[in-house]
């Protein structure tokens, strides 16, 4: 049995954060107990996480700090999250064989605890002709945007768009310890096609290659 309590909103980098938490559950043989636990933890951006054990009737307390997402900006995943869906045929993640990619993220408009990734590709090329090839068939492609990150053309892969939550996000990616940043412009295109793509999904009109709407009620079912 284990119950976990989330502190929303934290932000305190290199500080210590003194936390007073209070717990009332049923327990095997006990009809109710109160549990009061003062944790000090270090806090690194984002939310923390204490998890109450109960084991043999003893508690055991631990904590972890979870990642904050903000719109617009870069991140890796956690090869956790593949294992999970590994028969839904999502992008590896790893590129060129070795390196793990980054994607473009932004938060549900619907459900905060949902996170939608973007892949990007350096293939830009490729993509191109193939956007240009369904563009003869119809007037609007929501399969792909392009713009330029640092100073790089890619490829927004909303063809591969896929949803996760916080626990398996890895880390962010920055560039020489700050974060990567793109156009207010280029931010808002990426994340209007992508909410239309999910519009789609859920009318059963499926552009990426799996169901995402399916995915994303495991998810949901997962956190509760």
């Amino acid at each position: 049995m284990n119950i976990i309590i989330k502190i929303q909103n934290v932000s305190c980098p290199n500080q210590m954060l003194a936390a007073t938490l209070f717990a009332g559950y049923k327990c095997i043989g006990v009809q109710m107990l109160l549990a009061t636990l003062l944790a000090t933890n270090k806090c690194v951006g984002g939310q923390m996480l204490i998890k109450i054990y109960l084991f043999e009737g003893r508690f055991f307390v631990g904590n972890e700090v979870r990642m904050k997402v903000e719109n617009g900006k870069f991140y890796f995943i956690k090869d956790d999250f593949f294992d999970i869906f590994k028969c839904y045929k999502l992008m590896q993640n790893k590129e060129n064989g070795n390196k793990r990619p980054c994607y473009f993220c932004f938060n549900d408009p619907e459900n905060e605890e949902i996170i939608w990734f973007v892949p990007i590709s350096s293939k830009v090329d490729k993509y191109k002709g193939i956007y240009e090839n369904k563009k003869k068939k119809r007037k609007k492609v929501y399969n792909f945007v392009f713009g330029k990150v640092l100073g790089k053309e890619k490829a927004f892969l909303i063809q591969n768009i896929f949803p996760t939550t916080e626990e398996y996000i890895e880390s962010k990616y920055q560039n020489r310890k700050q974060d990567v940043e793109i156009t207010e412009s280029l931010k808002n295109e990426i994340i209007e096609t992508s909410i239309n793509v999910i519009k789609l999904a859920k009318k059963g009109i499926n552009i990426p290659f799996y169901d995402v709407i399916e995915m994303k009620n495991i998810l949901k079912n997962l956190k509760r």
